[in-house]
């Protein structure tokens, strides 16, 4: 047996995945000819807590991918500028969106902004949007009142149908679509604030739950998902123990960083003592994010463009690329 794209399959029948499969050396070979457009700053600017990604691994990682996607836009491009002949019409390019999944602490965040910064830096994307799902959570209210702000993250835990609505009306090319703020501080959303995205070439759309299919009610109901929007997607892949203890380890330092804030939701656990903040967090993650990572976001995996794996390390050891 082998893994392939995160599914175990036997030996003979590797030849039949949908994934092309690269080890970490033969991806970082395929960015030769294509220059880096970050610097040391750049990456430290952009990458989150607990994830200790440096400019080798944008070197090695992201700068093949980022061209990929150019490429997977471009041709997009030429493909909407054809169609667009044939039909005798001279509508103007919509934008090229890219969704990005995965676990809580796996690091899709970082990825999510890598990406944007690179992105924006090749001559055909210079528009480069990102937002996340967490503006389309549902009020800390809304949760309470149907039982579910212990579940928050769970998919039942979002307006789903404004998320909808949101990628619709971008990739439609409304010229002003408005998202609501999300503060990890206050854990909740924002009052009367919003982010407007203005016709980017390029969208980023990063959250957990992104690449779940519709839920098909009846045969005349409208099944549309979030994901039937994306032109590509990446899911940001590692093995659970691994993730489970960044989880952890992030979960410290925020005792000295956000949870500190006098206006802070988990201000409660600044003052937790080294084995007391352990205990918390694992239990956190054993009965919220790792129930959602099994129930909810790890059967996405195989639905993505790229799989992304990543080691103990956090560094990515293997890319797995959908074949076309």
């Amino acid at each position: 047996m082998r893994d392939n794209g995160g599914v175990s399959v036997r030996d003979d029948e590797v030849s039949v995945s949908p994934f092309l499969s690269f080890t970490r050396a033969e991806w970082s070979a395929l960015a030769d000819s294509t220059p880096l457009p970050l610097t040391a700053a750049d990456v430290r600017r952009v990458r989150g807590l607990g994830d200790p990604i440096d400019l080798r691994e944008v070197d090695q990682i992201y700068r093949p991918l980022s061209r990929l996607l150019t490429l997977y836009s471009d041709a997009v491009g030429s493909l909407h500028a054809a169609t667009s002949a044939f039909l005798g019409e001279r509508a103007s390019r919509t934008p090229f969106v890219i969704g990005i999944a995965g676990s809580v602490a796996v690091g899709k965040s970082t990825t999510a902004r890598v990406l944007r910064e690179m992105l924006a830096r090749w001559p055909s994307s210079p528009h480069v949007s990102l937002v996340t799902t967490d503006g389309f959570l549902l009020p800390n209210a809304v949760l309470e009142q149907r039982g579910l702000l212990g579940r928050k993250g769970f998919p039942e835990s979002y307006d789903r149908r404004a998320l909808r609505s949101f990628i619709a009306d971008v990739k439609s090319g409304v010229p002003a679509v408005s998202a609501p703020v999300y503060s990890h501080v206050t854990y909740d959303i924002v009052p009367g604030e919003s982010i407007t995205v203005s016709q980017p070439d390029v969208l980023i759309v990063e959250g957990l739950n992104v690449l779940q299919p519709a839920a098909v009610r009846t045969k005349d109901s409208r099944a549309l998902a979030v994901s039937d929007y994306f032109d590509a997607s990446i899911y940001v892949d590692a093995d659970e123990s691994h993730v489970r203890q960044w989880y952890i380890d992030r979960f410290l330092s925020l005792r000295t960083t956000a949870f500190a804030r006098p206006d802070s939701y988990f201000r409660n656990y600044a003052d937790l003592t080294d084995q007391e903040a352990r205990d918390k967090s694992s239990h956190i993650w054993d009965t919220i994010n790792a129930p959602n990572l099994e129930r909810n976001i790890a059967p996405t995996r195989s639905r993505a463009t790229i799989i992304l794996r990543k080691g103990r390390d956090h560094a990515v050891q293997s890319v797995h690329m959908r074949k076309l």
